[in-house]
């Protein structure tokens, strides 16, 4: 198996990106290697830092490279040559299994669906996002490729996340529910309504609509939503573990007694952190194009990368798009 990476996608890039793939030889399976796409001469000053045997690596040079604030059609037209739309060359061609990124979102998602195209039934594909809840996890999708969603592209969402939480939760059932502004039947809009009626004739778990009070209360496995909603409340969990986060360390610090009982339950702190840590999860895959690829965060260190690099390997081993293609075929 070989696994494109773009090594000057995102914040941090090439140092983090380099050292996650470094940090991924030691777990990822000796049969496994790495195409890292960019700059050749700064991949291999980064390269030469460490030392372990880099006979798993390879180098392909790209000459540009698409910053977080170009357009998304800067991979396609503008930067031919930019390490993210060489990486999905090779995807394409046959020459990498999958391909992992954490660069500009737009233009990664635009590059992918355009040049890998899309797996038969899928109109648009759907990022799905691993987020953590106090009795598990559940799969939010879609989290940021769509905007704006039909209720027909909603319903292969539905499918698609379902697949998904099988081969990653590995649940015998997912409950699969639709993001609505309450959990009565009829709430939400004319796509959730119209939406709702398809996912009830699916067969799998719907569990109805569920709404922003049901996500960590262990009652659905699957969330589906446009991009718009997705990606709100993706940063929006977000934002709120940091600020809790912040606040509490703030208030620690304020009496000694605090701090006391801060160290004497500094056990139970570090598990809430570690189960919280979106690194952890490392990426979200494109799910519904003709390819694996994992989307990382744009601000992602090396671990977030080395653990980003394990989903594309567990993706491709459980051939997750024979599973979508099946999956849409018996719905259709």
């Amino acid at each position: 198996m070989i696994i494109a990476l773009d090594a000057m996608g995102g914040d941090n890039a090439p140092q983090e990106i380099i050292s996650g793939a470094v940090q991924a030889l030691e777990e990822i399976p000796a049969d496994v290697s790495f195409k890292l796409v960019g700059d050749e001469s700064l991949i291999k000053a980064e390269l030469d830092k460490y030392k372990v045997d880099l006979a798993r690596f390879s180098i392909v040079h790209s000459s540009e490279v698409v910053t977080m604030d170009d357009p998304p059609t800067a991979a396609i037209r503008g930067k031919k040559d930019s390490s993210i739309a060489i990486a999905v060359k090779l995807v394409k061609e046959g020459e990498a299994d999958a391909l992992v990124s954490a660069g500009n979102t737009g233009a990664s998602v635009a590059c992918c669906v355009l040049k890998l195209g899309r797996l038969p039934g899928i109109d648009r594909p759907a990022i799905a996002t691993v987020i953590p809840a106090p009795e598990g996890k559940f799969v939010l999708l879609d989290s940021g490729a769509n905007v704006d969603s039909k209720p027909e592209m909603l319903n292969q969402f539905s499918i698609m996340g379902e697949i998904y939480a099988k081969a990653i939760l590995e649940l015998e059932s997912p409950r699969v529910g639709l993001f609505s502004n309450g959990s009565e039947d009829g709430k939400g809009n004319e796509v959730t309504k119209a939406t709702f009626k398809l996912l009830k004739e699916n067969d799998y778990n719907f569990i109805g609509n569920v709404e922003g009070t049901d996500l960590f209360k262990d009652k659905v496995d699957v969330v589906v939503c446009d991009g718009f909603i997705g990606n709100l409340v993706l940063k929006s969990c977000e934002g709120i573990a940091k600020g809790i986060s912040g606040m509490l360390k703030k208030n620690i610090k304020k009496k000694q007694v605090r701090k006391v009982g801060y160290a004497l339950s500094k056990g139970a702190f570090d598990e809430l952190k570690e189960k919280t840590d979106s690194r952890a999860t490392g990426g979200a895959p494109l799910l519904g194009v003709n390819g694996i690829f994992i989307k990382a965060h744009g601000s992602s260190d090396a671990y977030a990368l080395k653990n980003a690099l394990k989903v594309a390997h567990e993706l491709t081993l459980k051939e997750i798009n024979k599973q979508i293609i099946a999956g849409i075929e018996q719905e259709a």
